[in-house]
């Protein structure tokens, strides 16, 4: 790995493990609570300790004056709901372009098992080979998806998480497959540091009790977004998922330390 990317992987993460906000969802859902006013919302998180926020380029004027020095990734693909096929993601940005809109690494979305994998696999290999000219980092969001697959699958996931280093990626995003077990086959399949997505928001403890459980089946980290910017307190939230992935908390531990209540 270049010396470049080394420390721009250090922007993004701390001691190895990643805490991510995504806030790019305003491309695929609109401009939904949380996203309005990104610029707060930008603010809380990182004033809860997340190591990087993640947006579309169009939005890079909105996030620097607010990120309070966390790292910044920008996402390089899109679709949306409203579309003809939200699995069919399409090019929104080159790593160049990131580079100019500051940003610390790049990320693309692929769906391996769709219909759509084979484009998908072109555009991240094109993208890892710009990257590594300019020593830009590439996290791969690597699902499985498509007719017929299952999603939460380890042996699918491992072969998603798989597809993304053997096209380039430098880390890789997943589903969680549900449990510690299953999901330390899906951390053995790259070598990469694999981080788990948020998935739909849930209860305050479930979503750290699977935090936990990911962390402890290898997992570095995870990115998370509506869990965390669409709650009541974003701050509290993002500062309660950093205690477990970087301070080795408990889902209890965590709520206590943000200050949020515990449920019985």
């Amino acid at each position: 790995m270049t010396t470049g990317k080394t420390a721009r992987l250090e922007r993004i993460s701390r001691d190895g493990r990643f805490v991510t906000v995504p806030m790019d969802h305003g491309i695929t859902l609109g401009a939904v609570d949380g996203l309005v006013d990104i610029e707060s919302t930008i603010d809380a998180v990182t004033r809860g300790g997340a190591d990087a926020v993640l947006t579309q380029k169009g939005i890079a004027e909105r996030v620097h004056p607010n990120k309070n020095d966390a790292g910044y990734v920008v996402h390089l693909n899109a679709s949306t709901t409203i579309g003809p096929d939200e699995n069919d993601k399409r090019m929104t940005g080159t790593v160049e372009e990131a580079v100019r809109a500051g940003a610390d690494a790049v990320s693309l979305h692929v769906n391996v098992g769709s219909e759509h994998e084979p484009e998908q696999l072109e555009d991240l290999a094109e993208a890892t080979r710009e990257a590594e000219r300019l020593g830009m980092p590439v996290l791969a969001m690597a699902y499985a998806r498509g007719h017929g697959v299952d999603e939460h699958d380890a042996e699918n996931l491992g072969h998603a998480v798989r597809f993304a280093e053997e096209a380039g990626a430098d880390l890789v995003k997943t589903a969680y497959s549900g449990s510690t077990e299953s999901f330390e086959r899906v951390v053995e399949s790259t070598s990469n540091p694999v981080i788990i997505a948020g998935g739909s928001p849930r209860s305050e403890r479930e979503t750290l009790a699977t935090v936990r459980d990911a962390v402890d089946a290898g997992a570095a980290g995870v990115s998370m977004g509506r869990t965390i910017f669409q709650h009541d307190d974003p701050e509290a939230m993002t500062r309660a998922v950093v205690a477990v992935v970087h301070d080795g908390a408990t889902p209890d531990e965590a709520l206590r330390v943000a200050g949020l209540p515990i449920e019985v």
